[in-house]
């Protein structure tokens, strides 16, 4: 990036910074998985589809931006 100013460079420096990015995370919902971005402690923003169908991408319930109720959960792998 090049910045041109005719301020000092320290107190540009400071216009600089920009919040970190909030992670997103993969998950599978109604057997899509989906890149998410959490908004809430239960809400999730969808980014995109990663794995679904192709009729699946039509359906307006998993459009780009829309927010769905996500409560993450842990599943046991181990048997026994």
């Amino acid at each position: 990036m090049t910045w041109y100013s005719v301020m000092p460079l320290d107190p540009t420096i400071g216009m600089l910074q920009v919040e970190p990015e909030v992670m997103s995370r993969e998950v599978r919902v109604d057997g899509i998985l989906m890149e998410v971005k959490p908004v809430t402690e239960d809400q999730v923003k969808i980014v995109r589809l990663l794995d679904c169908g192709l009729h699946d991408y039509l359906n307006p319930r998993y459009a780009p931006g829309i927010m769905i109720r996500y409560i993450p959960t842990v599943e046991n792998e181990a048997k026994g």
